[in-house]
């Protein structure tokens, strides 16, 4: 059963999705461009400070339910395979504060980034969210998953394992 799943995973993930692409969207294949992210629990960076090894960037907004009802999931992979992969968060909400009440509620202890310009929203193809992408450790960006997901289920984590190429 977990393989049926890990497959559908990624059938599905690899699926072109019936969402239009976003103006300056990055496709799966793609290397994404060396952006300015704005910092929301830590200081502002360039993304390409998380390259180097895998990266998993989760896109939420204040308002997104099913955004903060994914974070912990997000938040226990990251305690359990931090030291693997990196985890980031971007808030695409317009203002701070609501970002920063979200980020109470969910408890997460990975780095968070601010995008009130739309530049890393536009670039990452969140024109629905949560949208979480799996990219390699040169910044190519693997797959693009939308929806809500419990990231820490033994059948994701394999399939993690396996995109990226890593014992988990």
């Amino acid at each position: 059963m977990k393989t049926l799943f890990t497959l559908l995973f990624v059938l599905l993930a690899a699926l072109p999705s019936a969402v239009d692409a976003t103006s300056g969207e990055v496709s799966v294949g793609e290397q994404l461009p060396n952006a300015p992210m704005q910092g929301l629990t830590g200081g502002s960076v360039f993304i390409s400070q998380y390259f180097g090894k895998p990266l998993i960037i989760n896109v939420w907004a204040s308002y997104c339910g099913p955004c903060l009802a994914e974070m912990g999931s997000l938040e226990r992979l990251f305690q359990r395979y931090g030291d693997r992969f990196n985890v980031i968060g971007i808030s695409i909400d317009d203002y701070r504060e609501r970002a920063e009440v979200f980020l109470a509620k969910a408890d997460t202890t990975f780095p968070h980034f601010i995008d009130r310009q739309l530049m890393l929203e536009n670039m990452l193809g969140a024109k629905s969210i949560p949208l979480t992408l799996l990219i390699d450790a040169e910044g190519r960006v693997l797959q693009k998953v939308r929806g809500a997901q419990e990231w820490d289920s033994p059948e994701i984590i394999e399939t993690i394992a396996l995109i990226y190429k890593i014992d988990l």
